[in-house]
C-alpha cells in the first residue's frame, strides 16, 4: 500500500447503480447553492470583525480574499468539469497527488465543513433562543455545556430540518434554497440602498491604520490588512460545495463552471457594495467587532425598521448556508465511503437518488458538535482546513496540466500557471496570517489525521488505481 498511489479517472464515478446519484440539478440550482453557501454569517457579521482588524482598509482585505478565492474557483471549475465526481478537492487530489495527500485534503475538508455547519447552527440558535425562552422553553436546553447549559436543542433542530430536506430530495431542497437566496440578496440590496447615500469619504481616513501585514497589537489582537483577510476569507468560501454536486448536475460540462465562477462573481459584487456602504456610512470604530454590524449601522442611522428586516434576513440566511455545507460534507463522506475509508454500506443511494444513510451520519456528527462541544474558540479552524484544500486544488491543476496536457477539459482556466500559483501562494500567505493558536491547532488536527490514515485508512482503501 503506497502513499503515492493514484486513483484512475475512470474510477472517479461508481459502477454500482446502487451508489449512483440522480442527475437533477441545472445551473440555476447550482448557482443558488453556491450563493446560498457563501452569503450568510460572513457578510452579516464578519465585516465588523474585519473592520476591527484592518479599519477602512477592510475593503482591501475583501478584495485580496476575493482574488485568492477567484484563483481557487477557476481551478475548481476546470477540475470539476474534467472529473465530475462528488468528492471535490479530495477526489482531484487522489488522481493528481496520490492517496496520502488526498487523505490530508479530505481530513481538512471534514474540519471545514463540520465546523462551518456546527457554528452556523449555533449562530441560528442564538437568534431563535430568545423567542423560545420567552414562551417558557428552558434556557438550559438552548446552550451547550460550555455556556452553562445542558444541550443546544435549537441547533440540533435546525440541523435535523436541513438534513431532512436533503434526504427528501436534492431537487426539492435546491428549489427552496433558491427562494431563500433571492430573499437574502434582496435584503442586502435594501441595506446598500439605504446606507450608500450616507457615504462620507472622511470615514475612510486613515485608510490603513493598522498597516498591511499581520502584527500583534498592544491589546493582544493580531491586526493588519492580511490579518483581516485571513478571517474575512470565511465569507467567501462555499462555492466549493458546488463541486460536490458534480454527479448530480444535469450537464456537468457547462453547469459546474457556471455555478462555481458565477456564484463567486455575484457574491464578490455583493460584498464590495455592502462593505463600501457600511464603511462609508459610519466610522468603523462604532461597529467594529459588533455581532450584528449591519443592523447596528442602520439603527444608528435611524432606520430601525430596516434593521429589523436585516435581522430577520439573518435567520433566513443561516439555514441556506447549512444546506450548502451539509450537502457538501455528505457528498465528500459518500465518496470516502466508496473508496473504503468509511464503511461502504454508507454509500447506498435511496430510490429518490439521495445518499440517505451518509446524510444521517453527517447530520449526527455535526449535531453532536453543535449541541454539546465548545466551538467558539476553534471556529477559525474552518478557514485553515479550507486554505489547505484550496491550495491542493491549485496544485492539482498544475500537475494535471503538466502530466496530462491533452486530456479533455470542458472548461479551461485562463492563465493556468498564474491561477494555480495564485491559489497556492495566496492560500499559503493567508494561512500564515491566521492567529498562531489556529495554526497550531490545525497542525495538531492533521497530525491526528495522519495517525488515523496509517493505522486505519491506508489498509482499507479499495478503489481502482492506474498503473502510473
Amino acid at each position: 500500500m503506497s502513499w503515492t498511489r493514484r486513483k484512475s479517472m475512470e474510477a472517479m464515478t461508481p459502477a454500482n447503480e446502487g451508489h449512483r446519484l440522480a442527475r437533477t440539478l441545472s445551473w440555476p440550482h447550482l448557482l443558488a447553492l453556491g450563493v446560498g453557501a457563501i452569503v450568510g454569517t460572513g457578510i452579516l457579521t464578519l465585516i465588523g470583525v474585519g473592520a476591527d482588524r484592518a479599519g477602512p482598509s477592510v475593503l482591501l482585505s475583501f478584495a485580496i480574499a476575493g482574488a485568492i478565492c477567484a484563483c481557487a474557483a477557476l481551478c475548481y471549475a476546470e477540475l470539476s468539469t474534467m472529473m465530475p465526481a462528488a468528492g471535490s478537492a479530495y477526489s482531484y487530489s487522489y488522481v493528481a497527488l496520490g492517496e496520502g495527500i488526498a487523505w490530508i485534503v479530505g481530513w481538512s475538508l471534514i474540519l471545514e465543513y463540520s465546523l462551518v455547519v456546527s457554528t452556523v447552527a449555533v449562530g441560528w440558535s442564538g437568534y431563535a433562543a430568545p423567542l423560545l425562552t420567552s414562551v417558557g422553553f428552558p434556557q438550559a436546553l438552548t446552550q451547550g455545556p460550555e455556556l452553562g447549559g445542558v444541550i443546544n436543542l435549537p441547533a440540533i433542530f435546525i440541523i435535523a430540518v436541513v438534513a431532512g430536506l436533503l434526504m427528501l430530495g436534492t431537487r426539492e431542497s435546491a428549489r427552496l434554497n433558491s427562494v431563500l437566496v433571492l430573499i437574502k440578496i434582496a435584503t442586502l440590496s435594501l441595506f446598500v440602498w439605504v446606507a450608500l447615500p450616507a457615504f462620507d469619504a472622511q470615514n475612510l481616513h486613515p485608510f490603513m491604520p493598522f498597516g498591511f501585514t499581520k502584527h500583534m497589537g498592544p491589546d493582544g489582537v493580531e491586526r493588519g490588512v492580511m490579518a483581516a483577510a485571513a478571517i474575512i476569507f470565511f465569507a467567501f468560501y462555499g462555492f466549493d460545495a458546488i463541486s460536490t454536486a458534480a454527479e448530480e448536475a444535469k450537464n456537468p460540462d457547462r453547469d459546474l463552471a457556471i455555478g462555481i465562477v458565477g456564484s463567486l462573481i455575484i457574491c464578490t459584487l455583493i460584498y464590495v457594495l455592502v462593505a463600501a456602504a457600511a464603511i462609508g456610512a459610519m466610522p468603523f470604530t462604532r461597529f467594529a467587532d459588533s455581532p450584528e454590524p449591519l443592523a447596528l449601522i442602520l439603527r444608528e442611522m435611524g432606520q430601525g425598521g430596516v434593521a429589523r428586516i436585516v435581522g430577520i434576513a439573518a435567520v433566513i440566511a443561516l439555514p441556506t448556508v447549512l444546506l450548502g455545507f451539509l450537502y457538501g460534507q455528505s457528498r465528500i463522506f459518500l465518496v470516502m465511503a466508496r473508496d473504503g475509508f468509511l464503511p461502504q454500506s454508507l454509500a447506498k443511494i435511496s430510490k429518490r437518488g439521495t445518499p440517505v444513510r451518509i446524510t444521517i451520519v453527517t447530520a449526527i456528527l455535526v449535531a453532536i458538535i453543535a449541541g454539546a462541544l465548545p466551538i467558539d474558540e476553534i471556529a477559525a479552524l474552518a478557514n485553515a482546513g479550507t486554505l489547505i484544500a484550496f491550495a491542493a486544488v491549485g496544485a492539482c491543476l498544475l500537475v494535471l496540466r503538466r502530466r496530462s496536457p491533452n486530456i479533455r477539459r470542458p472548461f479551461r482556466a485562463p492563465a493556468a500557471w498564474f491561477v494555480g500559483l495564485g491559489a497556492i501562494g495566496g492560500c499559503a500567505y493567508l494561512f500564515a496570517s491566521l492567529p498562531m493558536k489556529t495554526i497550531m491547532a490545525c497542525l495538531a488536527w492533521n497530525a491526528v489525521g495522519l495517525a488515523v490514515y496509517f493505522l486505519y485508512g491506508q489498509r482499507r482503501a479499495v478503489i481502482a488505481y492506474d498503473k502510473a
